[in-house]
């Protein structure tokens, strides 16, 4: 199993989400509103919020567990529908998952995601 995490332009969260509705199967998504920079440190980036003296800029993190075989295409259709070319379109992170357990019903591994 995989994890995929991507921090993304807000404005582009519901292209994303709609995209990957289209995969057959996708166990489902998790999405969050984050803060942050790169490597430029959110100097001249818009859309920024400060903390404490800290700029950071708005984004939104969407993260989901998949079978190994789900992984490539999920990362591809993430890709393509958060693309803009313009710097700050964000970053895909996947993670080796060990297990998950579904609480409900103590499943666990593919049958819990």
């Amino acid at each position: 199993m995989k994890e995929i995490k991507a921090i993304m332009q807000p404005f582009l969260i519901s292209k994303v989400v709609e995209a990957l509705k289209l995969i057959p199967g996708l166990p489902g998504v998790t999405v969050s509103d984050v803060r942050g920079f790169g490597r430029a440190q959110a100097v001249g980036a818009a859309n920024t919020v400060s903390e404490d003296a800290v700029e950071y800029v708005k984004k939104s993190k969407l993260e989901v567990v998949v079978p190994d075989e789900m992984a490539e295409k999920v990362v591809e259709t993430i890709q393509r529908s958060a693309h803009t070319g313009n710097p700050g379109d964000g970053k895909i992170f996947v993670y080796q998952v060990d297990d998950v357990v579904r609480i409900r019903t103590g499943e666990h591994g593919n049958s819990a995601i």
